[in-house]
């Protein structure tokens, strides 16, 4: 009897959906991260328990896949196939409960998804603000150098490298968390402080935040980038960097998340831009090997890239200055961002609206543009 109030009581507390499927399975966890097993994959500590999401999904990519889901205290397998949806609740502590749902999805889905959205309008030449970046000899970028020794962490090698070690720092120094929201005070000195202060992570927009002001402060010139879906209403997108190079003389792709950078079938180093075009054309995208999320489970190229990224790579957004400090909330601060949508995206217009946070008294000032070159524009 005990056993079924339990059940009723979680039912109850999951809301309206979750009734509708009243013999929904119950597993316990008394730790927050699952491991998941995905046919032969092990991924240990790869899935965090969120009672907020209703539901919570895992998608697999692998048809008829058997996905196992392994809690501190219980495990969960499900043989997956295409077209049905697999629910079960996960019971934290013993109070919160999580619907989730194990689901089969396509890895060409979002492939087929990018390739419609091919075309720009490089003849766009709506208003569009320049893009600037804040020298290095500003006082927080230069003590946020000298603070962490960002000279002897860039090591003594070519620009690459430094750019590469840099992002293997950030990596290392501060694990990614995309439960919890980043702290108010969004610099890279009161992150890393309080991260540390606190034993917690950063969400992927506050660690591209934080390897973003530590490359100003070496006076290599970046822009953290927020890469989005098609959808204008949106559960996850991710958050990179884009990393000027004077000695190839282009952007790198560079993602502290994953601790990833993306070459082609020659060991040259992508941006962005030319990993997008490469996955709409079919083209060889090479993953560094050592890619890997918070060191507990390694980056495949076909979920990170043709999976994850692909449904990311969509339409892009970064501020219009790139400097210390960029997004703490102050009373009276402006922000611009541009936004690059291909033509087929949802809500082109307005081209520049305006708005004001209620809370915070910030001003965003957002543009539109068609137009990549633009929005990929060399830094002057």
């Amino acid at each position: 009897m005990k056993t079924s109030l339990t059940l009723l009581f979680i039912l109850f507390i999951l809301g309206g959906p979750v009734l509708a499927q009243s013999k929904m399975p119950v597993i316990k966890a008394t730790a927050l991260l699952v491991d998941i097993r995905d046919n032969n994959k092990l991924s240990k500590g790869s899935w965090t328990i969120t009672p907020k999401a209703k539901p919570d999904i895992y998608k697999t990519t692998c048809k008829n896949a058997r996905v196992t889901f392994i809690t501190d205290r219980d495990s969960i397998s499900f043989k997956v196939k295409p077209g049905k949806p697999y629910d079960f609740v996960i019971l934290l502590n013993g109070k919160d409960s999580a619907w989730t749902q194990v689901l089969y999805e396509p890895v060409r889905a979002y492939l087929d998804i990018l390739k419609k959205a091919r075309k720009y309008n490089e003849s766009d030449n709506r208003e569009v603000p320049k893009f600037t970046y804040q020298p290095k000899e500003f006082p927080e970028l230069a003590a946020l150098r000298k603070g962490f020794n960002l000279d002897s962490v860039a090591g003594g090698g070519n620009e690459v490298s430094k750019i590469i070690n840099l992002m293997h720092w950030v990596h290392n120094l501060i694990p990614h968390d995309g439960t919890h929201d980043n702290p108010v005070v969004k610099n890279a000195m009161n992150m890393i402080g309080e991260c540390k202060r606190e034993k917690k992570g950063l969400n992927c927009r506050g660690l591209a935040t934080v390897l973003n002001e530590c490359y100003l402060s070496m006076g290599i010139r970046s822009r953290f980038v927020t890469c989005m879906p098609k959808d204008s209403v949106f559960s996850d997108c991710h958050v990179i960097n884009m990393v000027w190079s004077d000695e190839l003389s282009k952007w790198l792709w560079i993602d502290p998340t994953n601790d990833a950078y993306v070459m082609n079938e020659k060991g040259e180093l992508l941006s962005i831009s030319e990993v997008r075009q490469r996955l709409v054309e079919g083209k060889t995208v090479i993953l560094n090997p050592d890619a890997n999320w918070n060191h507990r489970s390694s980056a495949v190229k076909e979920e990170y890239l043709f999976n994850y990224m692909a449904k990311n790579l969509y339409r892009f957004e970064c501020p219009v200055s790139s400097q210390y400090d960029t997004e703490t909330a102050t009373n009276g601060k402006k922000i611009d961002y541009v936004e690059l949508l291909p033509l087929d995206g949802f809500n082109q217009l307005p081209q520049k609206s305006e708005q004001t946070g209620k809370s915070s008294g910030i001003k965003f000032l957002n543009y539109k543009t068609n137009n990549p070159h633009l929005f990929w524009t060399r830094p002057e």
